[in-house]
């Protein structure tokens, strides 16, 4: 088989158009983006130049561009499929997941299993309940994706982000420094996993302190597109009630708002840009769009981001592809013409509008 990267560059150098990705986390929620990721390989009038991301993103991330380093577009839809489907095998054996997703996603929020996993999450850290830091993701990502083959030549860029636990900050990790550590710390959900320590510093999930960043686009994407994939409903209509359900909203929020935050930046460093007030040799204009499922997507409750049914996991898939599909068929035209996601800023208060 000829190498990877060579394959794909040639693939992204016959792609009509070029985009960036920025991948929301969601736990096994990250399984709308594989669906995402998955149609878009299959297009091949998309070239991916980078992608950012936090959270299950940055997971699918480095499968992503573990796939298209060595075997190209082909190559990374395998990779994901293969992923995914480990997850899943993984689940199994487990009696908590097992108990908990028996009845399908309708009642696994009532699931004695899952209302004593959510309890004792609660009541005791993971320092706690898992002295030796067992984490049967890091070893799926160890025995799926080349590390240090990404750190020297990936296919596409990477911009992973982390909060750091003591500042409170987001620290972007690229593709140089991507590692084993730095995806885990991306992804690591405090109240389940020990917090990941690199050079000395303690990180968590991303999302937390604002990702998936976007502004390294700015400075350093050739494409002008990012398309955001937002896994986390913004907007739920009905008022949650139940305890399980008030924190589980908080928690979207929070991200939500974190991630509204960094849409805010690129708005006003866009609005910048547009009045000649920033150098245009170094900063380049960046058009936003988004693939999104609000609506199904909310109707997923907290337990759900636990579930590794293969079944459940290949639904979201589906509905990623769907959804991909959809935008493909009326936001094609607009890359490189127009944004189709706008951010506007008035006071306090951010408003997104997909077009």
């Amino acid at each position: 088989m000829a190498d990877g990267t060579q394959m794909f560059e040639r693939h992204r150098s016959v792609a009509t158009k070029t985009v960036n990705l920025a991948l929301q986390g969601g736990g096994a929620h990250g399984a709308f983006a594989w669906g995402v990721l998955d149609r878009l390989l299959e297009d091949e009038r998309i070239g991916l130049e980078g992608v950012s991301a936090t959270g299950a993103g940055a997971v699918n991330a480095a499968v992503l561009a573990h796939g298209l380093t060595l075997g190209g577009r082909d190559g990374a839809r395998t990779a994901l499929a293969n992923f995914w489907r480990r997850i899943s095998h993984a689940g199994m054996p487990n009696p908590l997941p097992h108990a908990l997703f028996a009845g399908g996603p309708s009642g696994m929020e009532m699931s004695p299993a899952y209302v004593m996993y959510d309890l004792m999450t609660r009541l005791f850290s993971p320092y706690e309940l898992n002295p030796l830091n067992a984490d049967p993701m890091r070893r799926m990502l160890e025995a799926e994706v080349d590390f240090e083959r990404l750190r020297d030549a990936s296919a596409i860029d990477l911009y992973l982000g982390a909060t750091n636990v003591r500042t409170g900050r987001l620290r972007v990790f690229n593709s140089y420094e991507t590692s084993l550590d730095v995806v885990m710390a991306s992804a690591c959900q405090p109240l389940v996993s020990q917090a990941v320590e690199i050079d000395g510093e303690a990180y968590w999930d991303g999302g937390h302190a604002g990702g998936p960043a976007i502004f390294p686009f700015f400075a350093q994407a050739r494409s002008r597109d990012v398309i955001l994939v937002r896994a986390i409903p913004e907007v739920r209509r009905e008022l949650p009630r139940s305890a399980r359900d008030i924190l589980n909203r908080m928690g979207e929020i929070a991200f939500n708002a974190a991630l509204g935050e960094e849409l805010r930046a690129v708005a006003g460093l866009s609005r910048r840009i547009d009045e000649g007030r920033a150098d245009p040799n170094a900063l380049r204009r960046i058009l936003l769009h988004a693939i999104e499922a609000d609506e199904i997507m909310a109707g997923l409750g907290a337990a759900s981001r636990l579930n590794t049914d293969w079944e459940f996991l290949t639904g979201l898939r589906d509905l990623g592809r769907a959804q991909a599909q959809s935008w493909l068929a009326g936001g094609y035209d607009s890359l490189g013409q127009r944004a189709t996601l706008h951010c506007h800023h008035d006071g306090a208060r951010l408003e997104t509008v997909s077009a």
